[in-house]
């Protein structure tokens, strides 16, 4: 089954091997209806934006999708929700997972670093919000350690995937070479993972660039998932530095947020 003819030219949909029914999207900020400086397609309700030109956006989005994508109050954190037809939106968790056909897991991003993810066999699937907070986690557990749980220790057994059965599509973020950061951030993830400081570059004063899509590659190898597609940290997938095409948060402060979506059809 084909996307609708409306689907935005610009937007992504990923290359990857997803099996049959499993249809992802990323949006751009091209096709919507909001104005400066959150023109135009902003699909986030907490930026400032006006919310009947916000619920026009999101009314375009479910047009394209053809399944109800559900948004989170996302907090950068690790919880991850199952979606079915009687949840609404809001709810606070940085990812969603479902069985259910005609949900869309939806994460916002304006440079943190959305991934999609399902199963080989096309039973689930599942996005994730993974700025580096949630990426990092507590004790080397973070958002995408919690959301692979998601895909194994499910009942009925027959539903429980191992890791090698997963694979995952990141989404464009905040570049390599625009991700500056503390000592904090460096700590936060080698303190549990030496092998992390690979993703970083020391720069003067302290400072540090982080490359958020090799940390989450990373992440992801140890679990198993080694199907990784998108991202790979190079210059075209950099929300600051395309700002025609992207929204930015750390470029322009005030900004609106793009949607990462996967469902099943």
């Amino acid at each position: 089954m084909a996307f609708p003819t409306h689907l935005s030219a610009d937007w992504l949909v990923p290359d990857w091997p997803a099996p049959v029914g499993v249809r992802a999207l990323c949006t751009t900020r091209c096709g919507g209806f909001s104005n400066l400086p959150y023109d135009s397609l902003n699909l986030g309700s907490h930026v400032g934006d006006d919310p009947g030109t916000v619920a026009r956006n999101r009314a375009v989005l479910h047009a394209t999708v053809v399944a109800r994508p559900v948004f989170l109050n996302q907090v950068h954190g690790t919880e991850i929700l199952p979606l079915d037809a009687a949840i609404s939106d809001d709810l606070t968790a940085d990812g969603s997972f479902t069985r259910k056909r005609g949900l869309a897991c939806t994460v916002m991003v304006a440079d943190c670093l959305p991934v999609l993810m399902c199963d080989r066999g096309g039973s689930m699937v599942a996005a994730v919000h993974a700025g580096w907070r949630g990426l990092a986690g507590v004790a080397g557990i973070g958002v995408l350690e919690e959301a692979c749980q998601r895909f194994r220790p499910l009942a009925p057994v027959e539903y429980a995937q191992p890791a090698t059965e997963i694979i995952a599509w990141l989404g464009p973020c905040i570049g390599p070479d625009a991700f500056e950061v503390g000592v904090d951030v460096v700590t936060a993830f080698t303190q549990d993972n030496p092998n992390a400081l690979q993703c970083f570059k020391s720069q003067p004063a302290g400072k540090w660039l982080a490359n958020l899509p090799a940390l989450a590659r990373q992440r992801l190898n140890a679990l198993g998932i080694t199907q990784v597609f998108g991202n790979d940290g190079s210059p075209p997938w950099c929300t600051v530095g395309d700002p025609l095409r992207f929204f930015s948060h750390r470029r322009d402060r005030v900004s609106g947020r793009h949607a990462a979506c996967i469902w099943l059809e």
